[in-house]
């Protein structure tokens, strides 16, 4: 692996002993990829963002780039940050106002000759789209440009690891997203592998290669998108990410050998890599049903009323209430405009179950 963590715990003086900021966080991001951080506020994404940068020790574990190492608390090593060829971009930008942009982008790489600087800045500049833009003032440009003549100056000095900490948390939404997917196409022409702090999960998901769900500074699960979202590692995984509910169930033997799993919604058959029954005792758990796994049918047996919706534009997110009382959530294409307290007919389509043992047992 390009960037390798192993075991990678951080401590803030005055913490209490039992509460790391970072506690084992192994994961490793091949080169040229990249990889997102996201959790919720305090979980020890940005701690461990920082432990990578250099500008945090590491109270246990070690941090290695391209196989040097560049940390390692049983040894003592700490390279320090300036040493480590790594660029960071921050929340706000930290744009210098009275420079130019030329010389914003320039700024980190002093070191070069006039000539070699002029030719790297205006390389950088023609990549992230802003060379037109070079004697400008930061100031006199839009938030998302400045976004990217933050993302010019640190690529400069070819990094070989760019660090993004929620780079894009001040934009609006449609910009973010725009800008997300720039970013992307950005770091693979130019051959770069980040890592990126994020909160937002569709942000996360438009960009990572590989997404890692953090928890009171452990790391609960790191892989790809899809494999987070349909196969959840842990419960917490399961509830961060999407929408979805956890229904009671019972997973019971079929015939031929395979498992049904009872849910309020009805039976769940023909299911692929079903628990067998005796994975949880009496088969009793919870089974995960995302709102994409509640099909809206007036035809349907099971009736919901309807507790809260949301307008998504093509879709509501509707809250629902079945009549024995468990709780489902439901994408609803947004023409189906029911009303609050109405009573729809609903339906569960999935084709593999994610199950967890009942809270409490």
């Amino acid at each position: 692996m390009f960037l390798q963590i192993d075991q990678a715990s951080v401590r803030y003086p005055g913490s209490a002993a039992t509460r790391a900021a970072v506690a084992s966080v192994t994961l490793g991001l091949p080169r040229g990829q990249l990889g997102v951080l996201i959790g919720p506020s305090g979980c020890g994404k940005t701690s461990l963002l920082r432990a990578v940068a250099g500008l945090e020790p590491l109270a246990h574990g070690r941090i290695s780039i391209d196989g040097e190492l560049l940390a390692d608390a049983t040894g003592g090593r700490h390279v320090p940050p300036e040493q480590r060829r790594i660029g960071m971009v921050f929340q706000d930008y930290a744009l210098f106002p009275h420079l130019s942009v030329e010389a914003n982008v320039a700024f980190g790489i002093r070191h070069l000759a006039a000539a070699e600087r002029r030719r790297r800045t205006a390389e950088v500049l023609d990549l992230v789209g802003l060379g037109h833009a070079a004697q400008r003032a930061p100031h006199q440009l839009s938030g998302g440009q400045q976004q990217r003549i933050a993302l010019a100056r640190a690529l400069a000095p070819s990094p070989r690891l760019l660090l993004l900490d929620e780079p894009f948390s001040s934009l609006d939404v449609d910009l973010r997203e725009r800008l997300a997917h720039e970013l992307r196409g950005i770091l693979q022409l130019s051959g770069t592998t980040a890592l990126m702090v994020t909160h937002d999960q569709l942000e996360a998901f438009a960009v990572g290669d590989l997404i890692g769900v953090m928890h009171q500074g452990r790391l609960e699960q790191w892989d790809d998108a899809y494999t987070l979202y349909h196969r959840p590692a842990t419960r917490f995984v399961a509830d961060f990410i999407g929408h979805g509910v956890f229904a009671p169930a019972q997973i019971v033997a079929g015939g031929g050998g395979a498992a049904v799993v009872r849910t309020p919604l009805g039976d769940l058959v023909d299911l692929q890599e079903c628990p067998l029954p005796e994975a949880y005792a009496g088969g009793l758990c919870e089974v995960l049903l995302r709102a994409d796994d509640i099909v809206h049918d007036d035809a349907a047996p099971v009736r919901a009323r309807i507790e809260r919706k949301t307008f998504r534009g093509s879709e509501f997110l509707y809250t629902l209430r079945l009549e024995g009382g468990e709780q489902v959530v439901a994408h609803v294409p947004s023409h189906h405009d029911h009303q609050v307290g109405e009573w729809i007919g609903i339906r569960a389509e999935v084709d593999h179950v994610v199950t967890f043992a009942r809270e409490g047992a």
